[in-house]
């Protein structure tokens, strides 16, 4: 990544991943106090964001995350109710691309001066999302932390908010979604996703920012799909993540093949689908959902070129999964009957390397 992108983003994907590399080192380094014994983590699913913890034959996942810096568009519109959507997807998807089906949540909200009337509206919003992706929220806490906390000046209350989920290894499989069985010839199939969901705000915010003046939030949005985003660029960047677990659980229960499956978050499709891309295969995607208007809005005002945008953003790809090329219909198509919108995007190949073929050209990432 150059320098100018980093300035323009205010951080560095590669920094951030060299970062948490280091960090799983030391809390791998841990594992042994666990083993043979209730709670023992995997040794073999290093690369994801939930790890595998078991109990006698059960198996089952955990995962934290938090909502970032979208808390601000929040703090900026005086509006609360949908980021519980942001906080389930963040750890719901991370869970289910590993087989886990997500079953319960603990979440903790530090503020700096405690609103009742906002801490409801947040926890309102979650018990929709937890209804719609069948979790149980059975834990939680709110700490009080002063200057600690800082966030948009004027805000009822400045917050920070993250959350751990555990869930169940779906029973279909022997063990956690890890990218062992990809092959070439298999299948990608790309689910849709409507919204930034909650990555890459603090570029979004900087291009923004630098575009409009320090209301942005309030400036006028005129894309071609307005009518479904909001009317301002601070309803576009509000707009609630689309949680995908309870799609990929439907695409298991009926029975269809999974060997991997990537939530698109910060990195881009790239980074994360890399992940999963173990044993030296790549992936060639020529038919990936188009991005967002307001996100191809954004690469421009933000000055960065489609190959750094497609490492930011999802560029309206939340989810891939890896399947059987002669199932590959299938599993778009149970998808697309749970609501989702779902299509084949590409093949794995035997050559290493992610290989986009979307409207601005070929992109290409070693």
């Amino acid at each position: 990544m150059n320098n100018t992108i980093k300035e323009t983003a205010g951080y560095s994907i590669e920094e951030g991943n060299a970062a948490s590399k280091n960090a799983y080192h030391w809390a791998q380094k841990t594992f042994s106090t666990r083993a043979g014994k209730p709670g023992e983590p995997a040794q073999d699913l290093a690369g994801g964001f939930s790890n595998e913890i078991r109990f006698g034959s059960e198996r089952l996942g955990i995962g934290s995350d938090g909502i970032g810096t979208k808390i601000e568009v929040a703090e900026r519109l005086d509006r609360y109710d949908t980021l519980g959507y942001d906080l389930i997807a963040m750890v719901a998807d991370d869970l289910v691309v590993a087989g886990f089906i997500p079953t319960n949540l603990s979440n903790i909200i530090d503020v700096n001066t405690l609103d009742y009337a906002v801490v409801d509206e947040l926890m309102r919003g979650l018990h929709d999302a937890a209804q719609f992706s069948q979790i149980a929220v059975t834990g939680g806490e709110i700490a009080e932390l002063g200057n600690r906390i800082g966030g948009y000046p004027g805000a009822k209350m400045n917050f920070n908010w993250c959350s751990t989920a555990v869930g169940v290894l779906h029973p279909s499989l022997e063990r956690p979604l890890s990218g062992a069985n990809v092959r070439a010839g298999q299948a990608v199939v790309a689910l849709r996703s409507p919204s930034f969901r909650s990555n890459g705000y603090s570029l979004a915010r900087r291009a923004l920012t630098k575009a409009f003046g320090e209301k942005w939030h309030e400036a006028p949005y005129t894309g071609s799909d307005a009518a479904e985003m909001g009317q301002t660029w601070g309803e576009v960047m509000l707009a609630p993540s689309l949680i995908f677990s309870p799609g990929v659980s439907a695409v298991l229960d009926a029975g269809l093949p999974l060997h991997a499956a990537a939530h698109i978050t910060g990195g881009g499709i790239a980074d994360n689908f890399k992940r999963v891309l173990k044993n030296g295969v790549g992936a060639e995607l020529t038919n990936l959902f188009e991005p967002l208007p307001a996100m191809q809005q954004l690469a421009e005002l933000a000055g960065i070129t489609p190959i750094e945008a497609y490492l930011y953003w999802n560029m309206g790809n939340g989810m891939l999964l890896v399947t059987d090329e002669a199932q590959a219909e299938a599993v778009a198509e149970t998808l697309r009957g749970n609501g989702y919108q779902a299509q084949v995007a590409g093949r794995i190949t035997a050559e290493p390397g992610v290989r986009l073929v979307v409207s601005a050209g070929e992109l290409s990432y070693e």
